[in-house]
Formats: C-alpha cells, sequence, structure tokens
C-alpha cells in the first residue's frame, strides 16, 4: 500500500481521472472536498458513466421515438447472439420503453445479463425482471423477487 495517497476534488473532470487511474494503475480514486472524504471513484463508475453517456448520445442521434418494437427486436438479437441467450425460454415485451423480462433462467448469472443488455439498448427507460430461477439439478424454483 502507498504511503502517498492519491486524491481528487469533487470538481475534477472524469477524463483527468481516467488518466490519473491508468498512469498510476490504480482502481479507485478518493474525492475529498473541503479537506473531507465525500466518495471514491471506481473502474465500474467510469464505466457506468461511459454506457450512460453512450446511450444518451444514442438516443439523441436516434431521436427521442425509438419504436418498442425496434427495442424489442435489439435486445431479441443481443440473446440470439450470446451463448447464455435463453431465446426460447425468455420473453421480451417492450411498452413505453419499459422493458419487462418474463421467463425462465437455468443460471443466475444470465439475469444479471439479460438486464444489463436491456438497459444498454437506446430507449429503454426501465427494466422489469419477472424472471424466474429453475435449478437444473433438482428443479428448485426461485423467482424474481427472492432472487434479489
Amino acid at each position: 500500500m502507498t504511503q502517498d495517497v492519491i486524491v481528487v476534488d469533487a470538481s475534477t473532470d472524469l477524463a483527468e481521472i481516467v488518466q490519473l487511474m491508468e498512469k498510476r494503475r490504480i482502481k479507485r480514486v478518493p474525492v475529498v472536498a473541503n479537506g473531507k472524504l465525500v466518495g471514491i471513484v471506481g473502474r465500474s463508475d467510469l464505466v457506468r458513466a461511459l454506457v450512460h453517456k453512450l446511450t444518451r448520445q444514442a438516443v439523441s442521434r436516434a431521436g427521442d421515438a425509438v419504436s418498442d418494437k425496434s427495442i424489442q427486436r435489439r435486445i431479441l438479437e443481443i440473446i440470439d447472439k450470446e451463448p447464455w441467450g435463453s431465446r426460447f425460454s425468455v420473453d421480451v415485451t417492450v411498452k413505453a420503453g419499459a422493458v419487462d423480462l418474463r421467463g425462465a433462467i437455468t443460471d443466475e448469472r444470465e439475469r444479471t445479463a439479460l438486464t444489463v443488455a436491456a438497459e444498454g439498448i437506446a430507449g429503454v427507460k426501465a427494466v422489469h425482471d419477472h424472471l424466474v430461477w429453475v435449478e437444473p439439478t433438482s428443479g428448485f424454483v426461485i423467482g424474481a423477487d427472492e432472487a434479489h
């Protein structure tokens, strides 16, 4: 562990934080204001900010009117391409930009992958998880509410 702690001010630009993390090969940077710790910026925060920015840009390029049908089609295309895709056991419906995921999954990681895939589509305003996890060996079923 280093004795010289690297910190940034709350007003530091994200690009500067990225350069600092890259240069110093660090994963997290404490954020201070008036000499007090007010937060920590980690790599996951930067990725989340990037995805949010890219999604906003895609929406503005495509216009605010992204159809529900195109959102659904794009999510299904992603599911079809992925080895974890449960295309025949998962139903995707979209209404006013809100995505509903229903059906059965056999690996709990699929829930996260499906949610992240849907959230990354331009025009998606919300993702509602109604998936149930079916443990393949025992057949034990866990609903979406119990999994979280």
